[in-house]
């Protein structure tokens, strides 16, 4: 088919690299003028680590990456509010914490037409009819026989597959600050470590390997504020950071102080986006404009990922276009909805302006969390495995593979 992938985030890399192996045309289309990651460190799940594995891409991640072994969060006074280790899910599971740009140049390296992406082209809009894409400066591109709108959480796109098929685009009033630090004697280089007061202040550290064109190892520093302040944030910000970091988390005071200018640290804003169904005529849409939420539970990497790699099975199990964007949203359905709602629910115990929400928090997370039943359930949550098919229906109504999720288990032992 003659395909058009719109943004060249993780969704679009990773689509354009199966797609294009599948012998379809791919054309990809990227509003910036020129090819580069955006986005903050993150947590790469078995998950998306299985889908990195498919593209033979597993070991240079682990490579540049951090493996994180345990997750752990505590109030300023060290009352433990959260301690998840992987491997209480199973013998050899971990996660991999990484820089967005080690990830888009190890995406970039491995999808052989990405010098031939075209850059600077906004796409504003999808004609159904003509099944053409239209620009911000009033040209046309194709017709297409797929249209894979892998465009971001501010999608331009989302609303050409209907306006009663948008179900939520809504703004999170919460949003967070964040940098990369060089670190490289981080003492706990396996654990992603949070800080917690309250609901209004919350602080993350998440190593995260190597970073490119740098030196050294790094670390994601993140801190939370309410959305209207990260959109406000300026030099004055950056002061009364530090002074929250100093009395919230001391001990990372030293890592920051040199943080003198608003510029030094990116903002993140998220939406709350609900697409049903996420395919309108030729045009599917895939990762966060499809799904996007709160990175409450670190899964955007992994969702994007998944997502293109169903995609890919969907279209090689069906010869109809129809067949495959149905068989596509049935393989993704219950796994991207089960994780929004969670999002939903969790965010406002983590970022929100309910103070009484942050009690119940720290006094229940602890303890559920060492009940047999409850932490097998929290595990399956934070791996990016809860509600995840594992197959989808083929033309002949037999099940094939969804190999985004491909033998976790063995995955995860051989890599360990």
């Amino acid at each position: 088919m003659k395909i058009a992938i719109v943004g060249y985030g993780t969704a679009g890399q990773a689509s354009a690299i199966l797609l294009s192996a599948q012998g379809h045309e791919v054309t990809v289309f990227e509003k910036s003028p020129s090819l580069g990651p955006v986005g903050a460190g993150f947590l790469l799940q078995p998950t998306g680590l299985a889908v990195l594995d498919r593209l033979g891409l597993g070991g240079q991640a682990l490579a540049l990456g951090q493996r994180i072994d345990e997750l752990q969060g505590h109030t300023p006074r060290g009352r433990a509010v959260m301690a998840m280790r992987y491997s209480d899910r199973r013998a050899g599971c971990f996660g991999l914490g990484m820089t967005r740009g080690a990830l888009f140049e190890l995406l970039r390296g491995a999808h052989a037409g990405a010098a031939r992406v075209r850059t600077g082209v906004r796409i504003t809009g999808y004609d159904a009819d003509t099944h053409e894409l239209h620009d911000d400066d009033g040209g046309f591109h194709g017709p297409f026989d797929l249209v894979v709108a892998a465009d971001g959480a501010h999608s331009s796109l989302r609303s050409d597959c209907g306006a009663s098929q948008v179900r939520r685009a809504s703004m999170y009033a919460w949003g967070a600050v964040w940098c990369l630090l060089r670190i490289d004697d981080w003492a706990t280089p396996t654990t992603l470590r949070q800080r917690y007061a309250g609901t209004r202040s919350m602080i993350g550290m998440l190593p995260v390997g190597t970073r490119p064109g740098h030196d050294g190892k790094w670390v994601t520093f993140y801190w939370s504020l309410p959305g209207h302040a990260v959109d406000a944030f300026d030099d004055a910000g950056v002061a009364a950071m530090k002074t929250a970091v100093q009395g919230i988390w001391p001990e990372i005071a030293f890592h920051v102080a040199h943080l003198k200018h608003a510029g030094e640290l990116n903002r993140a804003r998220y939406r709350d986006v609900v697409l049903r169904p996420p395919h309108h005529g030729r045009m599917v849409v895939i990762g966060d404009a499809a799904h996007a939420m709160s990175p409450q539970l670190g899964q955007g990497v992994n969702m994007a990922l998944l997502d293109a790699a169903a995609l890919a099975d969907a279209l090689a199990a069906h010869a109809s276009l129809d067949g495959a964007l149905r068989a596509y949203r049935h393989a993704r359905h219950a796994h991207v909805r089960l994780y929004q709602r969670m999002s939903r629910w969790l965010t406002p115990l983590f970022q929100s302006d309910a103070t009484a929400l942050g009690w119940c928090r720290d006094a229940v997370f602890g303890p559920l969390g060492r009940m047999p039943g409850a932490r097998g359930a929290m595990l399956s949550i934070l791996t990016g495995e809860a509600g995840h098919r594992r197959t989808l229906p083929t033309d002949e109504g037999t099940p094939a593979p969804v190999t985004g999720n491909l033998e976790l288990e063995r995955h995860t032992e051989t890599a360990a």
